[in-house]
């Protein structure tokens, strides 16, 4: 939902001023909720605009500043048409907001692009609001060779409103023992792509599903939104992988990352916040900087991102559950958020093509992008985030 706040001097004739109001709001061609001087619920909707209509306003807005500013801590977006001097005072006001370290933004152009603003950041607030208040678990704790992934649990409670959970890896034990395999379920769980596979991969079904299983338990106990796994655990304790449940809980919108990696979970949680799609982490694995083409790859995939799969071993140890994702290829943007959320890496590309070496994990594609250079002199980390769609702008406004 889009509100739409007015602003408008006494000394302009109403009658008037609502003529242009009608004309300027329906060239905009949008679903707009026009809730007019009143600004007691300024902040409930997906997007509130100030609309700006006249000139003379800005002393009416600055009484009405502290209010909206302890209703929301979106930047304050004032709508205007540019009549009635009415961008003159949307710029006295956005300099005054600069002046308080406030953020702000004039939206003023053709009613084409304003609408197209408009959309944007209502897409882009949308997903700010719907991180406040979700609940990421790690279990276990992050993997021993993620020395450059830590993540400061305060800080991201401060900057995104997430809160993140530690569980220990002895409640994912205790939880899989209330779990005898079934190798019936396992079969039924897995569909189709189980009947082609191996009999090394199918006798691990059974197990590997019940890891799902028990993962799906810890995120209704702990009401969580996502979670990452110290899944390289698994393979000495109970000779089986994460992958297949990882798989299935991004399928069904549980955000879901391996190796313990925060970040990674982050970065795929403000995806899907943004997107609504799943996102495919992966390290790269090979690039060649003269043709910009990067190699990614893991042994897991989000079910609901493929457009077919198979199932093989875990490639590092040869045992358990991987697979073998074909992604559909065309437009994607690689992302990767920061622990800190000091900086993010968002960049446009093109999945060229899906291909299945034996010596890689398990999904492999292989990506054209503009610059390597991040990769090779200024990474966040090894695992990035490979989402469907051409959305570095979205990213990149709703992370500065």
């Amino acid at each position: 939902m889009i509100a739409i706040h007015t602003l408008t001097s006494a000394l302009h004739d109403e009658s008037a001023v609502a003529a242009v109001t009608r004309e300027f709001l329906g060239s905009l061609k949008l679903d707009l909720d026009l809730r007019g001087a009143d600004y007691s619920d300024y902040g409930t909707a997906d997007l509130d605009l100030i609309y700006v209509r006249t000139g003379g306003t800005e002393g009416v807005f600055k009484p009405l500043l502290p209010q909206i500013l302890a209703a929301t801590d979106q930047p304050v977006y004032l709508l205007t048409s540019g009549k009635s001097n009415s961008l003159a005072a949307s710029m006295e006001i956005l300099s005054y907001l600069r002046q308080q370290g406030i953020k702000g933004e004039i939206l003023h152009g053709t009613p084409q692009y304003i609408a197209g603003r408009i959309r944007t950041l209502e897409q882009i607030e949308r997903a700010r609001k719907s991180l406040k208040g979700l609940r990421l678990g790690v279990v276990g704790k992050p993997s021993d060779w993620l020395i450059a992934s830590g993540v400061d649990y305060g800080k991201v409670r401060e900057k995104t409103g997430i809160e993140i959970l530690d569980i220990p890896m002895e409640e994912l034990m205790a939880t899989l023992d209330q779990y005898p395999e079934d190798p019936t379920a396992a079969r039924i769980a897995c569909g189709t792509p189980l009947l082609d596979a191996a009999q090394k991969v199918k006798d691990a079904a059974p197990g590997a599903h019940r890891i799902y299983l028990a993962l799906r338990d810890l995120v209704g106990k702990y009401r969580l939104s996502g979670l990452t796994l110290r899944c390289f655990d698994l393979l000495g304790t109970v000779r089986n992988t994460g992958c297949l449940g990882l798989a299935k809980l991004n399928a069904e919108g549980i955000v879901a990352t391996c190796e313990g990696d925060i970040p990674a979970m982050l970065s795929m949680v403000i995806g899907r916040a943004l997107t609504g799609v799943s996102g495919f982490q992966a390290n790269p694995s090979r690039i060649d900087p003269e043709s910009g083409e990067v190699l990614f790859a893991h042994c897991t995939v989000p079910l609901d991102m493929v457009t077919r799969y198979v199932f093989d071993t875990h490639f590092e140890s040869g045992i358990g559950m991987g697979i073998r994702g074909h992604l559909q290829e065309g437009p994607v943007t690689v992302f990767k958020v920061a622990g800190d959320f000091s900086r993010h890496f968002a960049e446009e590309g093109t999945l060229l093509r899906n291909q299945s070496q034996p010596d890689l994990c398990r999904t492999q594609v292989v990506l054209r992008l503009p610059e390597t250079d991040y990769f090779l002199k200024n990474p966040i980390g090894n695992h990035h985030i490979i989402l469907p769609g051409h959305v570095k702008a979205l990213l990149d406004a709703l992370l500065p």
